[in-house]
């Protein structure tokens, strides 16, 4: 099997595909825009003089847009048709579940793939639970013991990025394509309340959850660019009107496997 290249392979879901590729035998080329280990390649989605090289060779591409960026379409497009004539045959997106294709920017990406990629995957995760953990917003929140949003008391069907990361996985490496969106989720939906509420039974730190209007989370969200915050503020009003209370079989039913409840993600992570 010819490489796959993994964009963000340093990066939450990126490392574990890479991870995933390993243990399956199946050729894996890291790349990222300060490669320092063997085997990683250097991409820099702002830089188009990265993308052939990191192309050469590779059958197969996990994709992930550009962070932080509100309309990737002119950095991704031109790498899409740059991929697809150098050879690539299969290419697998990182969108999410709150992303749509009327979804001005991120929402284009999933169709450029369906048009461009001969055989593809648009992978639709839910919030991850990975957010409880490290230096996400949501993360910093839990040490300080509140966690802030304008979800309201809407319900998430957070899942594990190693669940998301399986399901990648296979969608790189089945022998039949697998030319479908997977809606990903973990088993329940709950609240951020409902979240706050068992990370302090598990970890026996109290947390609660705080309810702002969107104004407040775009303050909030100030280090990043007013345009991204204003659109993450926004992901949390759809949150609070229940665009995500739902629970999806995908995890199961592509990997074999059940999805990590939210339980046993805060008792092993945190």
């Amino acid at each position: 099997m010819r490489e796959v290249l993994v964009i963000g392979a340093t990066g939450t879901t990126g490392s574990r595909v890479t991870a995933g590729l390993a243990e399956m035998g199946v050729p894996a080329r890291p790349a990222t825009r300060t490669p320092r280990e063997p085997g990683q390649v250097r991409f820099d989605w702002a830089d188009r003089d990265t993308h052939g090289p990191a192309l050469k060779g590779v059958g197969a591409v996990y994709l992930i847009a550009p962070i932080g960026v509100a309309d990737p379409v002119p950095l991704v497009e031109p790498f899409l048709h740059e991929a697809a004539e150098s050879g690539v045959r299969r290419m697998v997106l990182l969108s999410s579940s709150a992303v749509t294709d009327e979804t001005p920017g991120l929402g284009v990406l999933p169709r450029l793939v369906r048009t461009v990629g001969p055989e593809w995957t648009v992978l639709r995760p839910s919030w991850f639970m990975n957010n409880f953990t490290g230096d996400h917003p949501v993360a910093r929140g839990v040490r300080a013991g509140e966690i802030v949003t304008a979800t309201g008391s809407g319900r998430v069907g957070f899942v594990d990025a190693e669940d998301i990361a399986a399901v990648a996985v296979r969608a790189l490496t089945d022998q039949r394509p697998h030319n479908t969106e997977h809606l990903i989720t973990g088993p329940e939906a709950l609240s951020y309340a409902e979240a706050a509420a068992i990370i302090g039974e598990v970890t026996g730190r109290p947390v609660v959850h705080r309810a702002v209007e969107a104004p407040e989370l775009v303050k909030r969200l100030s280090p990043l660019p007013p345009e991204f915050a204003a659109i993450l503020a926004a992901l949390d009003v759809a949150i609070a009107a229940g665009a995500e209370d739902r629970v999806t079989d995908t995890v199961a039913r592509v990997t074999g496997r059940p999805a990590r409840d939210f339980r046993t993600f805060v008792t092993k992570e945190l």
